[in-house]
């Protein structure tokens, strides 16, 4: 699981995402709806947290400043909500709602613990 901050009314709003890296496409794709959606929209600038943990202590994190752009195409969202809703335990058409958002990393910084 990730965190997404994305930005309203100038102040961050930080929610849980799934996530999977494209490696086709080199950008990080998340699904989402509501809020973070609307933000997005407004302003692409995002910044994405992943931290990995094993027995409750951090190993590493990665945080990510970059741009995200949601795709209007019926046919990619289908498919990564596919990979996505599956690398997490769940049913592939799981959360028709939400929209596939792609985000092009401009920046990576990587601690290891």
């Amino acid at each position: 699981m990730a965190h997404l901050a994305t930005c309203v009314d100038s102040r961050p709003h930080v929610a849980p995402v799934w996530f999977a890296y494209d490696t086709g496409n080199e950008v990080i794709e998340v699904l989402t709806t509501g809020r973070k959606l609307a933000n997005i929209r407004e302003n692409p600038r995002v910044a994405l947290s992943v931290q990995k943990d094993i027995d409750g202590q951090a190993q590493w994190r990665v945080t990510m400043l970059g741009t995200a752009t949601v795709v209007d195409d019926d046919e990619a969202t289908r498919k990564s909500a596919q990979r996505i809703n599956q690398r997490y335990g769940a049913e592939g058409t799981a959360w028709p709602e939400n929209d596939l958002v792609r985000i092009s990393v401009g920046t990576a910084t990587v601690k290891e613990y």
